[in-house]
């Protein structure tokens, strides 16, 4: 059952930044600490994908494992929160799109922020991981173009991540956003396909939402629009375009 939290999702930057190319600057490694033990971001230069899970910030880069972050790093976008309590519900030999109906189901209204947490075997995993932008910041799309996928199977590990309302796509990506992370610290990275063997589903509905914006020149002079989610779809899937 979805537990409705009093807490709030705090978020630093918005979506459609990245796509500008506006993301200079970024919230550091220990302030996302004292904002809450879950959530999900990338790194600086957006040259990796970040999980935060029981406490542990761990970022997922081309250039090995997974590791934890250090307290100088910066993060340009960011969502996280404390995870409180839930009663989880099983989810068993479950596809992706049996995976995000499951999610669905369990959304206690859709104009609330939810929480996503998934603990347990899964028979297969698709993660991807963008390489770090060099020189002056680029477009998300672009270094997107160049992400590497991984697959693996028989993985033990956990879905982070949070399903977000319609309204906001741009701000934040609409519906459910999931990184993985394994028990081994192996493999992690953006969710693009996965399948369920056997594990422990927790929703968490929260009311507030926190959003804090950059204050730097780049930011600053760029003017940001949502024209088209073709972009934000493209970035979000396996081949983007």
């Amino acid at each position: 059952m979805t537990t409705l939290s009093t807490g709030s999702v705090t978020q630093y930057a918005v979506l459609d930044a990245l796509l500008a190319g506006a993301y200079g600057t970024g919230i550091p490694a220990p302030e996302v600490r004292g904002l809450g033990d879950f959530g999900i971001g990338c790194c600086e230069g957006l040259g990796g994908e970040v999980i935060l899970v029981d406490g542990h910030l761990v970022e997922c880069t081309v250039d090995g494992p997974p590791r934890t972050m250090t307290e100088s790093e910066t993060l340009p976008f960011f969502e996280v929160c404390t995870f409180p309590a839930v009663a989880p519900s099983t989810v068993r030999e479950a596809g992706h799109e049996e995976l995000l109906s499951r999610i669905e189901e369990h959304v206690l209204s859709r104009n609330l922020f939810h929480a996503v947490r998934l603990d347990g075997l899964f028979r297969s995993v698709t993660v991807r991981v963008p390489p770090r932008a060099s020189g002056f910041p680029v477009p998300l799309a672009e270094i997107a173009q160049r992400q590497i996928e991984t697959r693996v199977s028989d993985a033990r590990g956990t879905l982070v991540g949070f399903w977000v309302p319609e309204i906001y796509q741009g701000i934040a990506v609409a519906g459910a956003h999931l990184h993985f992370l394994s028990d081994d610290h192996q493999l992690g990275g953006h969710v693009l396909d996965v399948g369920v063997e056997d594990a422990e589903l927790r929703i968490a509905a929260f009311a507030r939402f926190d959003l804090r914006l950059p204050t730097d020149e780049v930011f600053l002079s760029t003017p940001l629009t949502h024209d088209d989610d073709h972009r934000i779809i493209a970035v979000e899937s396996a081949s983007p375009r």
